[in-house]
């Protein structure tokens, strides 16, 4: 009996440490998140936010301000894409961990 009870309370032990730093490496990977989007906002998703707002309020563009706007966004995608892709694999990683 004293031997069951022992390896009861040794498996808990260890659940609950495995719980802890399931826990740390979630909290470590929601900051690097939390620490790393608002650059990555203000570059790559607010210059984007900002043409849908243009485009609302019913101004009307020529198709050169079009051609430069296009331009524009696949220039900004290109070099937000690295930055997304990171992001994004801290989420999954979140995910992960979570599980």
């Amino acid at each position: 009996m004293r031997t069951v009870a022992l390896s009861l309370l040794v498996l808990w032990t260890l659940t609950l440490a495995g719980c802890q730093s399931k826990a740390a490496k979630v909290k470590q990977l929601q900051d690097q998140y939390n620490a790393e989007y608002p650059a990555y906002a203000k570059e790559c998703v607010d210059p984007e936010t900002a043409g849908a707002a243009r485009m609302l309020t019913g101004e009307k563009l020529t198709a050169e301000q079009m051609a430069t706007l296009e331009a524009k966004k696949k220039e900004r995608d290109a070099r937000c894409k690295p930055q997304a892709d990171h992001l994004a694999q801290i989420q999954k990683e979140i995910l992960a961990a979570q599980q």
